[in-house]
């Protein structure tokens, strides 16, 4: 019979477990790892996690990760203003601005319309998204070309041709990255080279 793990040792394998991405294996040798590591380690990794709650929002119009009301980006008049990639995850604008091609503005959804999970476009930053076309159109400046970049997944596909339908009306043009991403596979796992033919093979959609 397996000794019980006493009470600190167990939650913190509990909250490591929650994560995406990591199983109750790994959540035990992460938390051994902790455990095995000098004080100040540990006291590092829990005050960056801290920080994070405390120092961390999202940007007011983008919705992209920021330390201030406005992201890095949507601060720099030296972006393009009038192109807009659309995009599910704040990790997926980093994988964008590594690859140098895009110098225009973001815009993330946090997620993808997927009825079978029961998110619908309520849930997402879909409202905003349409708001803020529709206010830069009224203010003499639409948006020439708004790309979407969503996950080549069904979900991804799905919320592509909500998005175009809506926003077709509001800007110069609606494009669709092109199939440099694999079918089923996160920007954020892709690299450079494939994520900059997908922007430079873009097609109407």
């Amino acid at each position: 019979m397996a000794a019980p793990l006493i009470e600190p040792v167990a939650r913190l394998i509990e909250s490591f477990a929650r994560l995406p991405g990591i199983g109750p294996k790994t959540a035990q040798r992460l938390t051994y790892h902790l455990l095995r590591t000098p004080e100040t380690e540990a006291r590092t990794l829990a005050a960056a996690l801290i920080a994070v709650r405390e120092q961390v929002v999202f940007c007011e119009r983008c919705f992209n990760i920021s330390d201030a009301p406005l992201c890095p980006i949507c601060r720099d008049p030296a972006r393009d203003q009038v192109r807009l990639c659309v995009v599910e995850e704040p990790l997926d604008v980093l994988a964008l601005e590594r690859t140098g091609e895009f110098r225009g503005l973001y815009h993330v959804l946090h997620g993808a319309i997927s009825p079978i999970d029961g998110i619908g476009p309520e849930r997402l930053k879909v409202r905003d998204l349409l708001d803020r076309a529709d206010a830069a159109k009224r203010d003499g400046h639409p948006f020439e070309e708004v790309i979407i970049a969503t996950n080549p997944t069904l979900e991804g596909e799905a919320t592509a041709m909500y998005l175009a339908e809506r926003l077709d009306v509001a800007v110069g043009s609606v494009t669709r990255i092109a199939r440099g991403i694999p079918v089923g596979g996160d920007l954020e796992y892709a690299d450079e080279v494939t994520l900059i033919r997908a922007l430079q093979g873009r097609r109407a959609v």
